[in-house]
């Protein structure tokens, strides 16, 4: 066997997690016509289609790999390892799984995660987008963190919260102080004005009351906990993670149309 060979399959996997199936397409697509260019040429032509510094950094360190371990495999074998490599990621993430997320006394009686464990999953994850509901915002500097780093990776991500300011006789978190300022500057930040909610007979608005992560269409934890402190240690909340499947790509889209409405503004 050709020694070059394991190194492909092995990075073209590697790559198949971390880029969408459109851009994969489109490297595959200037690989297979690309043999008569030179290795250095074909690299900087691949990466300057990229719009994406993230997705920028991965191929060229793929194609460095490549031309620094197995240079005499062809263009047109990689661009086929990388299509298969992304097909076979792609049937893995569309198999979906679902576990149960818990804060609360623990009798041993079920396989479960924990609120904050099962978050950070999710936001540690994304290689693409992110979007991050909560009506309560409130000590949370292991999440802060995780969205900073993700922001750091080339991550969009959109935070929607109840509102900037506190409602009228409501007892709510200055979210946008608990999300902090690096998190605000890394974020597009939206919340759902009085003038688009439902009221009651005695003109008592609608709250946002919604409390879920949502991670490149492909990892969804939907739970009753809000992000604060006490959710994720004292109190006794219950949620599920969901790999794969057709809902974290449902929800995600969801609240995108809630936001082209116009429903959802921007801070």
């Amino acid at each position: 066997m050709n020694p070059g060979l394991p190194v492909i399959a092995e990075e073209a996997k590697r790559l198949a997690k971390l880029l969408p199936m459109p851009v994969i397409e489109a490297i595959a697509s200037r690989l297979e016509t690309g043999d008569a260019l030179d290795s250095q040429t074909l690299r900087g032509q691949v990466a300057h289609s990229l719009p994406s510094p993230h997705h920028r950094s991965l191929v060229i360190a793929f194609f460095d790999r490549w031309r620094l371990d197995a240079s005499e495999i062809r263009g047109q074998a990689v661009a086929a390892a990388l299509l298969a490599a992304a097909l076979t990621e792609r049937n893995y993430q569309q198999q979906q799984s679902v576990e149960l997320v818990w804060t609360g006394p623990d009798v041993g009686s079920l396989p479960i995660r924990r609120t904050e464990q099962a978050i950070l999953q999710v936001l540690d994850s994304a290689s693409q987008r992110i979007t991050l509901v909560s009506y309560a915002v409130y000590r949370i500097p292991h999440i802060r963190e995780a969205l900073v780093r993700a922001a750091r990776r080339g991550v969009r991500i959109n935070v929607v919260v109840e509102t900037p300011d506190r409602l009228e006789g409501e007892n709510e978190y200055d979210t946008l102080r608990a999300l902090g300022e690096d998190v605000a500057a890394c974020s597009t930040v939206y919340y759902w004005p009085k003038e688009q909610r439902g009221r009651d007979s005695s003109g008592k608005l609608g709250i946002l009351h919604v409390k879920c992560v949502v991670a490149d269409g492909r990892l969804l934890c939907l739970s009753s906990a809000n992000l604060t402190e006490y959710a994720f240690s004292i109190n006794m909340e219950l949620g599920v993670l969901i790999t794969g499947g057709v809902l974290p790509e449902r929800v995600e889209r969801h609240f995108d149309g809630i936001i082209q409405d116009g429903r959802l503004l921007k801070l």
